[in-house]
């Protein structure tokens, strides 16, 4: 940046994504200039990542230092934003951004309809990565499979509604995440006026086998509207020795027959198929919102 930068005044009172920001009873914002960038990033996590961008680097020099530095970015969440964006380029670049100023520190990203370009950037650089929650997301399974190695620390993954992910890419991160312990693979609910007519003779056992067979560490599992039956259910429940909670919430091809139901009712959680408080996350889509660093290409 050329020149002297523009600053806002705090003034006590002032809001910004729901931090209140005081005086101190002195007056001015002095003190909040003089803290050092660990304390104000304890501060500026609690403010979402555009707005975060948006108003807080023009306030002085010391808070701009702060938000361009690693210590607001080791948890990296901007799957709000991508929603209102809906733009899977334009949150690859806020993605690639974050992820450069976190210098390789960040822990977690939540991110929405995330590509191909931004998940290869976020696996080759998330050595400390423990978190990876990218539903809807554009990912295939050959990126999948390129880069699951680099993931080996992940220990909770969200790739529900990812529709270009099959058994492939997921055999591969379960052969190469080995400290996952938390996967959430949920996918589009069918048509309602259809979901009767699915019969289990149409049942699709391929991503529950591949689960059952390579990530038998699990303790958290939600498969909602997965495509499997009874057998692909036992062979969880028999091979994820660890598992407490699981939801299979509208598994219509799931029957719960022999000792099957007896089994899920072992667990610390289990919500069956036919449980109606399923968190539908497709609701939440929007359009709107184009701040310019989220767009432009240039850090």
């Amino acid at each position: 940046m050329d020149g002297e930068m523009k600053t806002k005044r705090l003034c006590s009172g002032d809001r910004i994504g729901g931090v209140v920001f005081t005086d101190g009873g002195d007056g001015g914002d002095g003190r909040w200039k003089d803290l050092n960038p660990e304390i104000l990033a304890l501060i500026f996590i609690r403010i979402p990542a555009d707005q975060l961008i948006r108003d807080i680097p023009f306030v002085c020099k010391a808070w701009l230092a702060t938000v361009a530095g690693p210590y607001c970015w080791t948890e990296i969440d901007v799957e709000q934003w991508c929603r209102r964006c809906n733009s899977s380029d334009r949150i690859d670049t806020a993605v690639r951004k974050l992820v450069r100023r976190s210098k390789g520190t960040f822990r977690r990203l939540s991110a929405y309809k995330l590509g191909n370009a931004g998940f290869s950037f976020v696996a080759n650089c998330g050595r400390c990565l423990k978190v990876l929650q990218i539903p809807m997301s554009d990912v295939t399974d050959k990126m999948v499979e390129k880069h699951a190695e680099s993931l080996a620390k992940v220990t909770v993954l969200d790739i529900s509604y990812c529709l270009k992910i099959t058994c492939k890419g997921l055999e591969a991160l379960g052969k190469h995440c080995k400290s996952l312990i938390h996967l959430r693979r949920n996918l589009p609910p069918p048509e309602w006026e259809h979901a009767s007519e699915i019969e289990a003779s149409k049942a699709d056992n391929g991503e529950a086998m591949v689960i059952a067979d390579t990530m038998h560490g699990l303790c958290h599992l939600e498969l909602g509207y997965g495509r499997f039956s009874d057998s692909g259910l036992d062979a969880i429940l028999t091979k994820c020795k660890a598992l407490k909670h699981l939801d299979i919430q509208g598994c219509w091809s799931v029957k719960l027959e022999s000792d099957l139901e007896n089994k899920c009712e072992q667990l610390k959680v289990f919500k069956s198929p036919w449980d109606d408080d399923y968190d539908d996350e497709l609701s939440s889509d929007n359009d709107g919102d184009g701040e310019e660093f989220f767009s432009s290409d240039s850090d």
